[in-house]
């Protein structure tokens, strides 16, 4: 059963809010349970001061322990001052009152316990045999610590599970690398242009099937958001909430356009603070950029391409798909979710093993920061960010020109376009 309410054309309040999380929390059996809750990190859209003031207010007196583990993935770990900045009130040393906010340590070995594997041929039987490999499942063994592990975050159009929420704070939020390369490279394989937004994908059912292996009750709050307010909030098990607000996200997050543009400029918020995380300013405009046109990713503020792998992506550079797979023993020893990052900014293209020939789709250029002696170096386009103002580019829809403020959650896609589906094996 799925607790909650939404709409696509109206926002909750917060006294709907907070009676929704108080009629969630009464329905669970959590008197005196240690609950941990895994919440996003600064770089989603989420009002985890009052999720934080509500979950005080209904749980703390109710359990015997309440703390809070960011699912980061691989995202850098988050320091005080911004776990200050994610919850509202002064974190000293991880604490807040009796609760304390714990980072995922993915770069620890000892941060793991294996809890199962996903034999090679469940593997490619969902993946519709795309690939066919045993799957080690690693999660972070803090889980083991609790009775109770709550899931707490939004939902948004995902470039590489379809959408975001449910039990991806699982697989990648707290997971081991084997799982999260495997996922993101299938992600990768199935292509950014077809999975985003495409509902329940192969990627997901990976991870609600790397789920079934956690041996203790989980529940969760799935909200559906903008950066003006909550359209929707449902709590039950983590594929149901799940799967009731991706219905609403769908509805709330999708652009459909009559015609592609030529040229699309997304401004990137400070939400993203290098291109790692501002590279959904290309995944979620990508089905709308015509062949041979531009995406120009506007972030000043961002002089990083990523905190955790940039020296890998100095490395092998920002290719489409078929640039690795056709060359997979050269490149198959790099972690698998890097290659996909790299192939999702890129987007769809093709490549001649022969004449080493690659052909992108369109064309993605920086305006940020990165200077552009290194955009070249890994295959990405450079404009100086203080000679470029988007502004000129805005209201010139019927020229082809599209301008995206606050870019990175919104998806766009062609009215009329069809999705039809890859098998790629590798």
């Amino acid at each position: 059963m799925v607790i909650g309410k939404g709409s696509p054309l109206s926002q909750l309040t917060n006294t709907e809010i907070s009676q929704i999380v108080e009629e969630s929390l009464n329905s669970t059996d959590l008197d005196g349970k240690q609950v941990l809750v895994l919440i996003p990190d600064g770089t989603r859209t989420m009002p985890m001061p009052l999720i934080f003031d509500l979950f005080e207010k209904y749980l703390g007196q109710r359990v015997s322990k309440l703390d809070y583990l960011v699912a980061l993935g691989t995202h850098q770990p988050m320091t005080d001052a911004q776990l200050s900045k994610l919850t509202g009130r002064q974190v000293i040393n991880g604490k807040v009152g009796t609760s304390t906010i714990f980072n995922h340590r993915w770069d620890q070995p000892s941060t793991f316990s294996q809890i199962g594997i996903i034999p090679a041929s469940e593997i490619s039987q969902i993946s519709n045999g795309i690939l066919e490999m045993d799957v080690p499942v690693r999660l972070n063994k803090m889980i083991e610590d609790y009775d109770h592990i709550m899931i707490c975050g939004p939902v948004f159009p995902h470039e590489v599970v379809g959408f975001s929420g449910g039990n991806k704070y699982f697989f990648p939020g707290i997971a081991g690398a084997e799982i999260i390369n495997f996922t993101h490279w299938l992600g990768a394989l199935i292509t950014n242009f077809e999975i985003i937004g495409a509902g329940y994908t192969p990627v997901r059912a990976i991870i609600d099937r790397a789920a079934s292996f956690i041996d203790r009750p989980v529940t969760c709050f799935s909200l559906v958001l903008t950066h003006t307010g909550t359209n929707g909030l449902y709590y039950g098990s983590a594929q149901e909430a799940w799967q009731t607000a991706a219905q609403l996200s769908s509805q709330t997050h999708i652009i459909y356009v009559d015609q592609p543009y030529q040229k699309v400029i997304s401004i990137m918020p400070s939400l993203y603070d290098d291109m790692w995380t501002a590279a959904k300013g290309m995944y979620k405009m990508e089905p709308v950029i015509a062949d041979d046109g531009e995406v120009i990713i506007y972030a000043p503020h961002i002089d990083e391409v990523s905190y955790t792998h940039g020296q890998i992506l100095d490395e092998v550079g920002y290719h489409c798909r078929d640039f690795f797979v056709k060359q997979w023993d050269k490149y198959k020893q790099y972690p698998w979710g890097v290659l996909a990052h790299s192939t999702h900014l890129r987007g769809l293209g093709s490549f001649d093993a022969e004449t080493q020939m690659e052909s992108p789709r369109i064309k993605v250029t920086l305006a940020t920061g990165i200077p552009e002696e290194r955009c070249q170096r890994i295959g990405l386009g450079y404009l100086d960010p203080s000679s470029f103002n988007p502004e000129e580019w805005m209201n010139r829809e019927d020229e082809g020109f599209l301008v995206v403020p606050r870019a990175g959650e919104m998806l766009y896609r062609l009215k009329n376009a069809t999705i039809k589906p890859q098998k790629k094996k590798r």
